[in-house]
């Protein structure tokens, strides 16, 4: 009898450690770890791409995403010398929207293709193509959401065995949170990170 008592009770307090070590319940006591490194960057022009996702209206809705409004400047300016370089950029849509719902400031050229699809570009569209038909081995990945398009697809990028470039102020998130932690999964997801993803500042990237 005092065998199955005791047997009981370490059930009890077994299920009753194990249900309490999940991220749900542990959700307060989480420290947030280090800020990733950001640096410098060099990147060949003749084989790096720009992508620009989803830079339209919604997601990049002035009133109700102030964050990525916030970043249009250094996404203009980084845009800017890359067409200046010649270098290659590539547009992309969420879900039913058009190119004319691009951001004013950031419209694509005639030239510059334009794919759509949901939060991986990859998926149903011709991105990978359009990149192996130019050459390109590495993207310097910008848009929004962070959490969405630019994780997706950076990742799958990785995971396609592009190098990807990720300028931490040029991928807004609905919130600080969403971006903390796609770059987190970026630098520390399976085959990210390292010498496949890079972290980086639009103004310190040289090509």
């Amino acid at each position: 009898m005092k065998l199955s008592i005791l047997t009981l009770t370490f059930g009890l307090l077994l299920g009753a450690s194990a249900h309490a070590a999940d991220a749900v319940t542990d959700w307060t006591s989480i420290t947030t770890p280090p800020p990733p490194a950001v640096g410098p960057v060099t990147a060949d022009v003749k084989t790096t791409a720009l992508l620009l996702l989803d830079f339209n209206t919604p997601p990049c809705d002035p009133a109700k995403r102030p964050r990525c409004q916030a970043t249009i400047p250094a996404v203009k300016a980084l845009l800017a010398h890359a067409r200046a370089k010649g270098m290659l950029v590539i547009y992309s849509l969420g879900g039913t929207t058009a190119a004319n719902s691009i951001d004013p400031e950031l419209k694509p050229l005639p030239k510059e293709p334009v794919v759509s699809s949901g939060p991986d570009k990859f998926l149903g569209t011709s991105l990978e193509q359009i990149l192996k038909s130019h050459g390109i081995k590495t993207v310097i990945a910008t848009g929004t959401v962070a959490n969405g398009a630019v994780l997706y697809t950076a990742s799958e990028a990785a995971f396609r065995k592009f190098n990807v470039i990720v300028p931490v102020d040029c991928v807004p998130g609905v919130s600080a949170y969403a971006e903390q932690i796609t770059l987190w999964q970026l630098m520390n997801g399976p085959r990210l990170g390292g010498e496949v993803v890079k972290l980086t500042r639009s103004d310190t990237i040289q090509f």
